[in-house]
């Protein structure tokens, strides 16, 4: 069956395949956001591609998401596959699908930081290596809400093996109140939430001292925030923290509230963690930060879902008090530059995550009845109970 690039009019297509499998589906102004990726269209880059029947309806994909990165003077450009969704009467065709995506020219790396379990093996089938080697299958997680989190693990066991459709009926599991109070957070001396990410701003002097370094960093330049902070498929504001001294920012951190699936009690994403070199101490801070005011935002657990040896370094402390999580190598790599590679300490930044993940449903979503374990919601348009190909 052939392989094309995706197209605008397969957005219907595409969320049918994500629906198939529990996994979020984008709004149409969600695949606009997605396709208007800056890094995609300044190289002219597919958004992804689909295998088609003989009607040329998508019935497999893969997404394609596109970075820039920057390596002091040099720009580069780097790919993450995501979604790869085959219906299991098209077994197989998945090899297809990663050979469109690895052939694409022009990337100094093509690579998964999300893989799952069941996934992970394919990857070496087509010369991707484990990267980092020493965290390819780390994940760390801190618990804030033990009961919810206990509650989590006993509906996992009971009902994880169910299909989406009927994970469907059964509703929302372990929303909480919490989550739509937008909560005050208590920071610690130095740490602020950001707001100005002008192109003159505080921040974005933060990110031309993280380019002088020379290190090989994805682009968190304020055009490219201002485009990741504007997704509309989001249904919470992204919790934006910025750590300062001597009236300059040495650290930023990122989260965002998710619920990965009905069954799951949400969560708080790390998607991204960075401080310049003058200031290691920035990450554990910033981590601490975000840890500590997880639970009044409504988190059961605060996530680091890819940490790289660097990272796990920086968070001293606070990375050793964490819970490893994972087990099978979630993140894989086919480099094409190896120099720029070896000063690539990648963040969940780097990855799909900020786009994969599924959002905490909308406060309307919910109904008042009532289970054992916490509100029960309509059917939900997003359940996750999926698999890959």
């Amino acid at each position: 069956m052939p392989v094309r690039p995706i197209r605008s009019g397969d957005h219907d297509a595409l969320n049918a395949l994500h629906r198939s499998v529990g996994w979020p589906e984008r709004s149409p102004a969600g695949w606009r956001w997605l396709e208007a990726n800056p890094a995609r269209l300044e190289i002219g880059g597919a958004a992804g591609w689909v295998l088609t029947d003989q009607a040329d309806r998508p019935v497999a994909m893969v997404g394609n998401f596109i970075q820039r990165f920057r390596r002091g003077d040099r720009t580069l450009h780097g790919a993450t596959g995501f979604s790869i969704i085959v219906p299991p009467e098209r077994k197989g065709a998945s090899r297809n699908l990663i050979r469109a995506f690895l052939a694409q020219p022009g990337m100094f790396a093509r690579y998964t930081l999300n893989a799952n379990a069941r996934s992970a093996p394919i990857y070496g089938l087509f010369g991707l290596e484990p990267f980092p080697v020493q965290t390819a299958g780390m994940k760390l997680a801190w618990i804030v809400d033990a009961l919810a989190c206990s509650q989590g693990r006993i509906l996992r066991r009971l009902l994880g093996g169910l299909s989406a459709e009927t994970a469907r009926r059964w509703g929302e599991r372990l929303m909480n109140g919490r989550l739509f109070r937008q909560a005050s957070l208590s920071l610690p001396a130095g740490v602020e939430r950001l707001h100005d990410l002008s192109d003159r701003s505080d921040y974005a002097r933060f990110w031309e001292a993280l380019v002088s370094e020379g290190r090989t960093v994805a682009d968190r330049s304020p055009e490219m925030l201002r485009w990741r902070l504007a997704d509309p498929d989001q249904t919470l504001p992204t919790v934006l923290l910025a750590l300062r001294r001597s009236d300059r920012i040495v650290g930023v951190a990122m989260a965002r509230m998710a619920k990965l699936s009905l069954i799951e009690p949400p969560s708080l994403e790390i998607l991204d963690i960075s401080a310049l070199e003058t200031a290691p101490d920035a990450v554990e801070t910033l981590a601490g930060a975000l840890i500590a005011n997880a639970r009044a935002l409504g988190a059961a657990k605060v996530r680091l879902q890819m940490v790289s040896p660097t990272i796990l370094a920086k968070l001293g402390d606070v990375g050793r008090r964490a819970r490893r999580e994972g087990g099978w190598g979630h993140c894989h790599a086919l480099i094409a530059d190896r120099d720029a590679a070896a000063q690539w300490s990648p963040t969940p930044f780097d990855g799909d995550y900020a786009i994969c993940n599924r959002p905490v449903p909308p406060k309307r979503a919910r109904n008042r009845r009532r289970s054992a374990f916490g509100s029960v919601g309509k059917a939900a348009p997003n359940p996750g109970a999926g698999y890959p190909a």
